[in-house]
């Protein structure tokens, strides 16, 4: 019964996860990362992440959870194609969920967890996971 437009009708942040997108954040920050861009799941979970760690995202459809739709390989297709073919000068951050995570790269995360990764090649079948965090 969740809607998209109605965050009282999904998961969201707890207080903890609140505290870790403002972690993450600081990390970013602390490191000199700036990023270039950021996108977001329309969940309410993710949109909050991306605002409270960076102050700003644009929402992508293509990142919002797939975990109860047939969608994920054209939609895991289509984030690979776009980040093949996109060029952002510097960092871009993606904030979705753990499904769309393990489609994009193979491997599964742990709650809060970051992936670190490099824009795929044309063509390629998964983002390349460089590091993990857990902030």
């Amino acid at each position: 019964g969740f809607r998209l437009d109605d965050c009282r009708t999904q998961r969201n942040l707890s207080e903890q996860g609140r505290e870790q997108a403002r972690r993450v954040g600081q990390l970013f920050a602390s490191q000199g990362v700036v990023p270039a861009e950021v996108r977001s799941s329309a969940w309410c979970r993710c949109t909050d992440t991306a605002r409270l760690a960076f102050g700003t995202h644009t929402v992508w459809p293509a990142l919002n959870s797939f975990f109860q739709s047939s969608d994920g390989p054209q939609q895991t297709r289509q984030v690979l194609d776009e980040l093949a073919a996109l060029r952002v000068p510097g960092t871009m951050v993606l904030v979705t969920h753990q499904v769309n995570i393990t489609a994009l790269t193979g491997e599964t995360l742990a709650m809060g967890e970051l992936f670190l990764a490099r824009r795929p090649a044309t063509g390629d079948q998964r983002l390349t996971v460089r590091a993990r965090l857990s902030p």
